[in-house]
């Protein structure tokens, strides 16, 4: 009994399925508007290598994840630059990066067609962090697991890529209208990328001298 009350708690978190067309679908993990929704793809999960993505730039020029090979990344993404929440989130990182080194790439990715993400990033001052377009072929989507289902937005989410091309840190946003959390992914992106080990060694130099 005990069992089986478990695994009846565990579907009713999140039930995953395969579609006829073949797309996996994944139920409960994510709310809009208080009611579940349905995400497309596959998840992936920390300690996993990042599956490579095809997205495009704001001149619908291809852009991978492994043209970013060697540098820690950090993925943020959101369901449309247009909303407040994303519209902060996007100029909340786009700060952040200028205080990071160059081994550091800050990606915003969305469904947002580059046209809108080039009017918001001209609008906004957004000039640090790359932002990037799921529109063309949804790959990015669909290989994360964050493609909605028949809404075709992105789900907010943010991953912590390291150098080696493996997942260090994954929020999925339970509520797509709520902001995910800044500072752990800045802390996430500063151990991936040995930022923090850096600061410490010289400040326990310092106190030696």
């Amino acid at each position: 009994m005990k069992k089986l009350l478990t695994l009846c708690m565990a579907t009713a978190i999140s039930f995953s399925a395969i579609a006829a067309d073949g797309i996996k679908q994944t139920t409960g993990l994510v709310v809009a508007g208080g009611k579940p929704i349905t995400l497309l793809g596959k998840q992936v999960y920390v300690g996993s290598q990042a599956p490579n993505f095809r997205v495009v730039n704001e001149r619908f020029s291809p852009v991978k994840l492994s043209d970013f090979a060697g540098k820690t990344v950090m993925l943020s993404v959101v369901p449309s630059l247009d909303t407040g929440v994303c519209s902060l989130q996007t100029k909340r990182f786009n700060e952040e990066v200028a205080n990071l080194p160059d081994s550091v790439a800050m990606l915003t990715i969305s469904n947002d067609l580059p046209f809108a993400q080039k009017r918001f990033c001209t609008t906004e001052t957004v000039e640090d962090i790359t932002v990037l377009s799921d529109s063309v072929w949804r790959d990015f989507g669909e290989k994360y697991g964050l493609l909605i289902k028949d809404m075709g937005l992105l789900s907010r989410a943010i991953f912590v890529i390291d150098g080696s091309g493996k997942i260090t840190y994954k929020e999925l946003v339970a509520d797509i209208s709520m902001h995910p959390d800044y500072d752990a992914a800045i802390e996430a992106v500063k151990e991936a990328a040995n930022i923090a080990v850096e600061v410490t060694t010289e400040h326990e130099v310092t106190q030696s001298n």
